[in-house]
């Protein structure tokens, strides 16, 4: 099952990059919101082979998450490969330069279910689908308004 977004971002692509790659903040942003985050690596940069264990709450059940970079184009692609109790998913943010300023983001996750209760789980997801899309659509558009903020601060 595959869910995918696009977004136009008033920033430079190398700025856009760097936003996403600032592993940092995401992590301090994932434990805001209650969850455990674990980096499993020892990398100094953003890179092949950086990842995270996460523990969180969702829908009243402890869930554990095993995340890994697994690709790393500078400043052109990032791909991740997320390990959920049965369901293996491939996140792909692709940047593409529209023009000095602007910059096209493209993400694109493919969920796979590798048990019985997690093809349950994936069945359920494809009757929501079109929920779960605009809810996905709309996440995309506020993360990057929120780069044109921090991009505009920095300026």
């Amino acid at each position: 099952m595959q869910f995918t977004s696009k977004e136009n971002i008033e920033v430079p692509i190398e700025q856009v990059f760097e936003m996403l790659t600032d592993f940092e903040r995401h992590e301090r942003s994932a434990m805001r919101r209650g969850a455990e985050v674990t980096r499993t690596d020892s990398l100094s940069a953003p890179g092949v082979g950086v990842g995270w264990d996460l523990v969180f709450d969702f829908r009243g059940k402890s869930r554990q998450m095993n995340l890994e970079v697994t690709e790393f184009d500078r400043p052109y692609e990032m791909t991740l490969e997320a390990r959920l109790q049965g369901v293996e998913s491939t996140i792909q943010l692709q940047l593409v330069a529209l023009s000095k300023t602007l910059t096209r983001l493209n993400v694109s996750t493919d969920v796979r279910p590798k048990t019985l209760s997690a093809r349950l789980l994936v069945q359920s997801l494809k009757l929501a689908k079109s929920n779960i899309t605009k809810r996905f659509d709309k996440r995309m558009a506020t993360a990057a308004r929120d780069m044109e903020d921090r991009y505009g601060g920095m300026a």
